[in-house]
């Protein structure tokens, strides 16, 4: 039977598939890639991992053992993985967006197989010294979202903007600072400019439907092409329907308008955003685990189960037009669900169209 499911899982369309999968140390030669850094333990999207440290030559481009291999490994690693076996986080090494394997390959291709989207991993990442334009573009990319502790992608294509977006925080830091009188971190007034001014207007943008238009740019891009000839040139343009209408001559009376807008003129932007955590907990914590979760505002529904995971949740939090729904999310996840120390995995299902059903009467009348 064993050597039955490994003859499927390694048949396919090869057609489809690298023949194997990435050799970090031809990667890191390429990118010239030697400087490195400690991110610790992150959870990181299994289509990102894409090679092996040490062993690229035992799995395909789809990360299947290739036939001949020992499997054992493997099938420990699927039996654990059934039995919801907490397994340690694995380790990577990462070259821009792109992770490689140095601990945890079978785990990387069970997961593939079972299809999940993330896996806990300790991440090493080596960054790129060639001076093409990308690897100048991402190691600016990397500056700022050291500096700034932004944890939203916030992407653009041209070099030399995100110092533009590092100045702009450093003003509105010194706005925030002569304007309430205390001091702030440059992180705490990141975090205040991407809530109340680059959020909104990035919404400006969306909405405006610039991108349809011009498909090869970010949103992050006219953000910065705008405000730059807006608020520093002073330029009077037109940039798409009625935008140029919604921003005022310069950065914190726009962020003023925005708040008295969101607050006083579009009550009707604020929602509920509905989302299903799958948690697994060490084995015994499962009960103590559930009440400290149910006791949480936003907590609707938290059921014990048998499976893949030991716990689902069901969530609902307010939010506006505004804001990301992933990153209103991913920070509850983080900050009341990851930080339990018996949790040890959790995924997260955002619906993305829903139907509900009335209650029923026949069973709210029996008896």
């Amino acid at each position: 039977m064993t050597n039955l499911i490994d003859k499927i899982l390694v048949a396919g369309d090869k057609n489809n598939s690298r023949k194997t999968i990435k050799s970090f140390a031809q990667e890191q030669k390429k990118e010239d890639a030697f400087s490195r850094r400690d991110h610790g333990v992150h959870s990181v999207p299994l289509a990102q991992i894409m090679g092996s440290v040490g062993r690229y030559r035992d799995f395909d481009g789809k990360f299947r053992l290739v036939k001949g291999r020992p499997s054992e490994r493997l099938q420990n690693i699927r039996k654990l993985m059934r039995q919801g076996t907490p397994l340690p986080p694995i380790k990577l090494y990462q070259i821009k967006n792109e992770y490689f394997v140095l601990d945890g390959n079978h785990r990387v291709a069970v997961a593939k197989e079972r299809d999940f989207k993330t896996i806990d991993a300790h991440i090493l990442e080596f960054l790129p010294s060639r001076n093409s334009l990308e690897n100048i573009l991402y190691r600016e990319k990397v500056k700022f979202k050291d500096k700034t502790g932004l944890h939203d992608f916030i992407e653009v294509s041209k070099v030399g903007k995100y110092g533009y977006l590092l100045q702009q925080i450093t003003e509105h830091r010194k706005h925030l600072e002569d304007s309430q009188s205390e001091k702030y971190s440059f992180a705490d007034a990141a975090r205040d400019w991407h809530k109340t001014i680059y959020t909104p207007l990035a919404a400006i943008i969306e909405n405006s439907h610039l991108t349809r238009v011009f498909p090869q740019r970010t949103v992050a891009d006219f953000y910065t092409y705008i405000t730059y000839h807006h608020w520093e040139e002073g330029y009077e343009r037109k940039y798409g329907i009625g935008v140029e209408q919604l921003i005022p001559a310069n950065m914190e009376a726009f962020r003023t308008e925005m708040a008295d807008k969101k607050d006083i003129e579009m009550p009707e932007m604020k929602r509920s955003i509905t989302a299903f955590i799958l948690i697994t907990v060490k084995v015994g914590h499962e009960y103590r685990v559930m009440e400290k979760l149910f006791k949480t505002e936003t907590m609707r529904e938290i059921h014990y189960v048998n499976g893949e995971f030991d716990l689902i949740a069901k969530i609902v939090m307010q939010s506006d037009l505004f804001e990301s729904d992933s990153a209103i999310i991913g920070e509850f996840v983080h900050e009341r669900i990851r930080s339990i120390s018996a949790v040890t995995r959790t995924q997260t299902i955002i619906p993305v169209h829903s139907k509900r059903k009335k209650d029923d009467s026949f069973f709210n009348k029996r008896g």
